[in-house]
């Protein structure tokens, strides 16, 4: 076995150990590595210990030239940056080669986002004659007031909600704790739910968590994910429906409203306002309609 094989099985071996990843992710690391291999030994005759950062850049422009997509280069490519990460911590080689090499440009998709009369029409399919029901409209009503993603959303606990200022308090990405206001239409649900259900669920034993199923426990993500999924075909939204289109859906008619990006940034909690910003590629769309259909020269 060479040295570049010990090398390779000894990183493919570190993901499934201390990174615990899948077979079939660590494969798809195999797969992008043993083709980066065969471009070393072949084009370049050099070993993983010897490779340049020119070398890399090179590999890239040979991916590009054979037609691969950008999202298949930049994976490779992030393949790569993990590998020689790993042989820097073993001290087996002294610099990285991918750190200066730029990945591919990759286009950017456009969320997808229901209309407003789909969403009031999922806001109003769960029935609140039955507690579940109660439960579910709040749920629902506090996803899309917020913009809230689904994990901050189970995750939330009863002393995270200001009731007399409408204001909860979201945990995000890396812990980051953030205020956002969820509107008097979602309080009145909210406030229904834990005046009438969520005390009948939990039967009285102590239990922080805001949400809850009809056992008691913490409701879970794959938990809401069906019950949203449910709800969605009530609706009759005959699309697919995430709880993470709630959150694009929120922030592009926040925008579509006239809405500040800066405060749209904060409500989702975004480090980063370029994130942010391509929701109102969305509401451009929706202004080029607008004029479109009422400008005299549209």
């Amino acid at each position: 076995m060479s040295d570049d094989d010990q090398l390779l099985d000894a990183w493919l071996a570190h993901l499934r150990v201390e990174k615990g990843l899948s077979p079939r992710s660590v494969e798809a690391y195999a797969t992008d590595l043993v083709r980066f291999a065969v471009f070393v030994r072949q084009d370049l005759q050099r070993g993983f210990c010897d490779i340049e950062g020119g070398d890399v850049a090179s590999w890239m422009i040979a991916l590009s030239k054979e037609g691969l997509a950008a999202r298949a280069q930049a994976r490779k490519l992030s393949a790569l940056r993990g590998f020689y990460k790993f042989l820097l911590a073993e001290r087996r080689v002294k610099n990285d080669p991918t750190k200066l090499v730029a990945g591919p440009r990759l286009p950017r998709k456009l969320p997808h986002v229901l209309s407003f009369p789909e969403i009031e029409a999922l806001l109003a399919a769960p029935e609140t004659s039955t507690p579940r029901g109660v439960r579910d409209r709040a749920m629902i009503q506090v996803l899309y007031a917020s913009g809230l993603r689904v994990s901050e959303l189970v995750n939330l606990k009863v002393t995270d909600v200001d009731m007399d200022q409408g204001v909860l308090v979201a945990f995000g990405k890396g812990e980051k704790r953030r205020l956002v206001p969820f509107g008097e239409v979602a309080r009145e649900a909210l406030s229904l739910y834990l005046q009438t259900v969520r005390g009948t669920f939990t039967k009285g034993r102590a239990a922080n968590d805001l949400f809850v199923t009809h056992f008691g426990t913490a409701m879970t993500r794959q938990g809401f994910w069906k019950l949203l999924k449910r709800y969605a075909l009530v609706a009759g939204i005959d699309r697919p429906i995430s709880p993470h289109k709630l959150r694009h859906s929120f922030a592009t008619h926040l925008l579509e409203r006239g809405a500040d990006l800066r405060a749209v940034q904060t409500m989702l909690g975004h480090a980063d306002i370029v994130t942010t910003q391509i929701y109102t590629h969305v509401s451009v769309a929706h202004l080029q309609a607008a004029h479109a259909r009422f400008h005299p020269r549209g």
